[in-house]
């Protein structure tokens, strides 16, 4: 399904009742106080003007976020869950995008050393990305922190409820999938928190609004010790 018939979805007003064990997401709403979102922000300060930034080093003014996000992820995966990708997203007039649904399938690590299981490989802004066993997305976390509300026009995330639990989908099978469900639209107010399941369908559609903007920082989350000598890109 491309961004445009994402796009054109009916309403859809399940995104309340949605719960993580069973279909993959949930909103932790007004998790985070105003202290720690302006940490957030700082971090977004220091950042040039892109539409998404990755993260592998100088993320101390995340540490206080880290704390509340974290203890998410660790209720969900075990005392072993650790952040190992962090992402800074803004959606804005004049810098937007929409994102078709699809399926996270790589993961950064440190640098490439070849395992079995592993692979393709690619580089991307630099930094090495490899698709591992499907077991391991399965296993992992996504957390979305809210900067801002974010309402229809804002370019909410898109989720097919239950689309985790179904193995590695090809593009046409995601978009049969998505023939059969609407795509959920994760509406949030500043300070809510979304928790995906990161092999879960998602998408989302271009900034609609005449102004303002959609900052999200995206954390995912493994407990996970990779193989063969393989480390995470991001270390804390």
């Amino acid at each position: 399904m491309t961004a445009d018939v994402v796009a054109g979805r009916a309403p859809n007003a399940r995104a309340a009742s949605l719960d993580l064990a069973r279909d993959g997401a949930q909103c932790f709403a007004g998790r985070l106080d105003g202290v720690v979102l302006s940490a957030v922000e700082h971090a977004f300060d220091a950042q040039e003007a892109k539409p998404g930034v990755r993260l592998y080093s100088d993320i101390e003014p995340l540490r206080a976020l880290l704390r509340p996000v974290g203890a998410l992820a660790r209720d969900e995966l075990g005392p072993e869950a650790r952040p190992v990708r962090i992402l800074l997203f803004n959606k804005r007039p004049g810098m937007n995008w929409a994102l078709g649904l699809h399926q996270d399938r790589t993961i950064a690590v440190a640098e490439r050393r070849d395992t079995d299981g592993f692979g393709p490989w690619s580089i991307k802004n630099g930094q090495p990305r490899v698709q591992p066993p499907q077991a391991i997305i399965d296993r992992m976390l996504t957390m979305r922190v809210h900067l801002d509300d974010t309402g229809e026009d804002a370019a909410p995330l898109l989720v097919l409820p239950g689309s985790h639990r179904l193995g590695r989908l090809s593009e046409a099978d995601i978009a049969a999938t998505a023939d059969l469900a609407n795509p959920v639209a994760c509406l949030a107010r500043r300070g809510d928190v979304w928790v995906y399941a990161t092999a879960i369908v998602h998408g989302s559609d271009a900034f609609r609004a005449r102004e303002g903007q959609r900052r999200v920082l995206q954390i995912d989350y493994s407990a996970d010790n990779l193989p063969g000598g393989l480390e995470w890109a991001l270390q804390l």
